[in-house]
């Protein structure tokens, strides 16, 4: 959500690197952009509503050049997608500044710097950062710029991620992180701020990640000062980056999320990779998980969005194969309710970024209860989550470009129940055989993913169907309606079909109302101990003249007919079915998008990384 990028460079100009790194980060979701550039005169600004292209030929057209500068895409918020409320914001042509985040306080310091004489020509909360940073610049620091951002930032509640420079300090790249990521990147005779390592990976792979309450000065030299939170000098180390350009790129892919649904057969073998060599072993949680693990007697599982629904998979693995109570609560709704809490109780919180605030906050609430064990699971190494955590299992979906989630998500899922099988074993409910054998069904279960892409042909004949409806219902039972619930997510989220998921139990006590020739019942039935049951719901589905739409398994025994459309996915996989069962939806929200000429990997109103509330 918003994309910031800065850079100052000894010899090179750095509208390229801003122009480029705002199309990598086009992924998160935005619906304007602009960079600010140092010359030897001004800051000149170029901002434009849409995409980064229509921003970047607008600054080729004006021969924007310079060796420092900064450079934004912004996901509406405070004030409408418009030219004036597009970053960067300049303050009396003196400081330019680009913010993710939203300031809570905006209001109040909106009145103090009018007061003051300020004047604002946007609707944003921006603009105080802006016009706070200039007074303290010409009023209390005597120009030196680092100064003015620290003081100003003691007036700011709320989360930001920030980049500032000065017209009288061609020489200095202010950066400053509270709630919101951000990260420092150093090359040779350069250096570069940005929200995601992606933005800056084909310049160099040498990585600072900021630590909330960070404030940096950056040069052509590298890091020249760092202050933590608690202003005192800091030092943060330096990573290599693993991110590779090539998993920035399409290739043969129309599309982002086509390419990482493929891609998730790998994703799952290298996420798989630390059970199936190391076993189920606490020790692939943290060096002190056994420890922690043995005197847990409750798990809560705090997640938002896509990430939920992994959660609400988990919760079955985790009570029938650990045996231990799990409830599962979208992390908006825990930090804002009054908190029964349980020292032995295990936090987890999912994030695919690490950055989702509201997971963040949540787990930040929980341990002021004080809930002291917590384990993340995410996708982004170094990110805020994990290091807030007192254990970790990154996923290795690697970077995931598309803002409808796909890998992340399955990889979720395997690291869950790694987890779960880890839990129940060290507790003595797992014997060797059973380990033996989720074992092996961890090791089988790339193939059958393999075998549902191969079936995309089909599941794509099915999306014209799809496309010219306004309404969709998805249906399952048990540990596959969080699967429902994700399919329908996911065709709403790409196509903008308004679809809702119910257990299938359920079609009775309301939904079945909805159900005539225009609404699209899709049912996941994998041939498991509710599939009878299943059966008997569409039934009730077709006697009101539904149609339906079956993903189910190559052992299980129905028969297409007339409004009774069928895809047989691999024999049934048991417990991991309702990985297996996840591509089949997610390539029909994606052909369904095709159909309809959608903005598949760029969906309107929606962001990758939600840092705001």
């Amino acid at each position: 959500m918003c994309g910031i990028v800065g850079a100052i460079r000894a010899q090179n100009n750095v509208v390229e690197f801003l122009t480029s790194g705002l199309e990598r980060l086009e992924y998160r979701g935005y619906d304007s952009s602009g960079i600010a550039v140092w010359t030897p005169n001004s800051i000149e600004r170029v901002r434009r509503v849409g995409r980064v292209k229509l921003m970047e030929e607008a600054a080729q057209a004006a021969g924007l050049k310079g060796c420092l500068g900064i450079g934004h895409t912004r996901w509406a918020t405070h004030g409408g997608v418009t030219e004036p409320n597009a970053h960067p914001h300049i303050s009396n042509d003196q400081i330019a500044i680009v913010h993710n985040g939203i300031i809570e306080n905006f209001e109040a310091e909106r009145s103090r710097l009018q007061a003051l004489g300020y004047e604002f020509t946007s609707q944003t909360d921006t603009e105080v950062i802006a016009h706070s940073i200039h007074y303290e610049y010409t009023h209390t620091s005597s120009g030196n710029l680092f100064q003015a951002v620290q003081t100003a930032c003691q007036r700011f509640q709320g989360a930001y991620a920030i980049g500032v420079i000065a017209k009288d300090n061609p020489d200095q790249l202010i950066a400053a992180r509270m709630g919101c990521p951000l990260l420092v990147a150093l090359g040779e005779n350069e250096s570069f701020i940005a929200s995601d390592v992606s933005a800056v990976i084909a310049y160099t792979r040498r990585v600072v990640f900021l630590e909330d309450g960070d404030i940096v000065q950056l040069s052509t030299q590298g890091i020249d000062t760092l202050l933590d939170k608690h202003n005192q000098p800091a030092q943060r180390e330096i990573k290599m980056s693993e991110l590779s350009l090539a998993s920035l790129e399409l290739g043969l892919y129309s599309h982002f999320m086509q390419k990482e649904i493929h891609e998730q057969p790998k994703a799952i073998t290298d996420t798989a990779e630390v059970f199936l060599v190391g076993g189920f072993e606490p020790e692939n949680f943290g060096a002190n998980a056994a420890s922690i693990f043995e005197h847990i007697r409750s798990i809560k599982i705090l997640a938002c969005g896509t990430s939920y629904y992994a959660a609400l998979t988990a919760r079955y693995w985790l009570e029938a194969i650990a045996q231990i109570p799990t409830d599962v609560e979208i992390a908006s709704e825990y930090r804002y309710r009054k908190v029964i809490a349980d020292p032995e109780q295990l936090i987890i919180t999912i994030s695919q970024s690490g950055e989702t605030l509201d997971t963040m906050e949540a787990l930040k609430y929980a341990q002021s209860l004080g809930i002291q064990h917590s384990l993340s699971i995410c996708n982004v190494m170094e990110s805020a989550l994990p290091r807030e955590s007192e254990l970790v299992l990154y996923t290795r979906a690697g970077a995931e470009i598309g803002v409808a989630s796909t890998k992340a998500f399955t990889t979720q899922l395997v690291a869950l129940f790694g987890f779960a099988v880890t839990l129940g074993k060290m507790r003595g409910l797992v014997t060797p055989t059973e380990e033996e054998q989720y074992t092996s069904e961890l090791r089988l279960l790339p193939g059958s993913i393999q075998h549902v892409l191969n079936l995309e042909p089909q599941i794509a004949s099915w999306a014209n169907q799809f496309a010219a409806k306004n309404n969709a219902l998805f249906l399952g039972r048990g540990i596959h309606y969080p699967i429902a619930l994700e399919g329908a997510l996911k065709l709403k989220e790409i196509t903008y079909i308004h679809a809702e998921a119910y257990p299938a139990g359920e079609l009775k006590h309301g939904p079945l109302a909805l159900v005539d020739q225009n609404m699209p019942v899709v049912v996941i039935a994998p041939n498991d101990s509710l599939l009878e049951k299943v059966k008997a719901n569409m039934q009730e589905v077709a006697a009101r003249g539904g149609e339906l739409f079956v993903f189910t398994d190559l052992d299980s025994e129905f028969t297409a007919g007339a409004g009774v459309h069928i895809i047989r996915t691999p024999r049934h996989m048991g417990v991991l079915s309702p990985i297996v069962h996840t591509i089949p939806v997610q390539l029909l929200a994606y052909h369904t998008a095709l159909a309809r000429g959608t903005d598949v990997d760029k969906p309107r109103n929606l962001a990758k990384s939600v840092t705001v509330e």
